[in-house]
């Protein structure tokens, strides 16, 4: 389904382009490359490894493609349904989480490791390495540079690309946050605060303030605002929902 999709998407654009190119704004591609380089980066971040298929679609997409009198394209439009949330943070032995984390970590790009504060090594983060870390039939290099010209295709500007790129970062320190519980209470604790400072540093939040929201986060009562305690298993159903 999802090489048939992408045959057609490319039958579509090409047909639709004879006779000239579309309208090219000078900061990204034409609408026909736009439609064609949505899927490297819808795949990059939707698709994964799974027991029977190295390239899976783990949501499902419903795609417009809008054409002029003249029968050139004229829009496009692609809306996402049911992504697989919890593969994010638990993957099969034979799986693998989605393809952006390990692109990034195939240091094609060492200034995305630098800037995500990271190493190339997947199983220094527990997130993404609970299964499959390598695809024999993917190059993750290659995979990472259809994916970055992607966004500039899309017209995604450099401070946006990067905020996505950091946010992925953050997600994969999410999983090495610790937390211990308090002696004589059934309270939690961090057991360190190097992941946190990390990830808050990437989501531009303050540490002391992503720890406290996750181990004494504030609920409404009533009319009122109270700080609630959290258990060590709590926090971490929370720090899996926050990824």
């Amino acid at each position: 389904k999802t090489v048939n999709t992408k045959r057609v998407i490319q039958y579509f654009a090409s047909i639709a382009a004879v006779g000239g190119g579309g309208k090219k704004d000078a900061s990204k591609g034409t609408l026909e490359d736009q439609i064609i380089q949505a899927n490297p980066a819808l795949e990059a971040f939707g698709n994964a490894k799974t027991l029977r298929n190295d390239n899976s679609s783990r949501f499902g997409k419903f795609i417009r493609i809008h054409f002029g009198p003249s029968g050139k394209l004229s829009s496009a439009d692609i809306e996402t349904y049911l992504l697989e949330k919890s593969r994010v943070t638990f993957q099969l032995k034979a799986e693998r989480n989605y393809h952006i984390f390990y692109q990034i970590l195939s240091n094609q790009k060492p200034e995305l490791l630098d800037m995500l504060l990271i190493t190339n090594n997947p199983y220094d983060y527990s997130y993404i390495s609970q299964g499959e870390v390598t695809v024999s039939s993917i190059n993750d290099s290659e995979e990472l540079i259809s994916t970055d010209s992607a966004f500039d295709v899309l017209g995604f500007t450099a401070d946006e690309k990067m905020g996505v790129y950091k946010l992925t970062g953050a997600i994969m320190h999410y999983g090495n946050m610790k937390f211990k519980q308090k002696q004589r209470e059934e309270q939690a604790e961090p057991d360190g605060t190097e992941a946190a400072d990390k990830t808050a540093y990437l989501m531009g939040l303050n540490s002391a303030d992503l720890i406290k929201g996750l181990c004494h986060p504030r609920v409404k009562v009533g009319n009122e605002y109270v700080t609630k305690g959290q258990s060590v298993d709590q926090v971490y159903y929370a720090l899996g929902a926050l990824a």
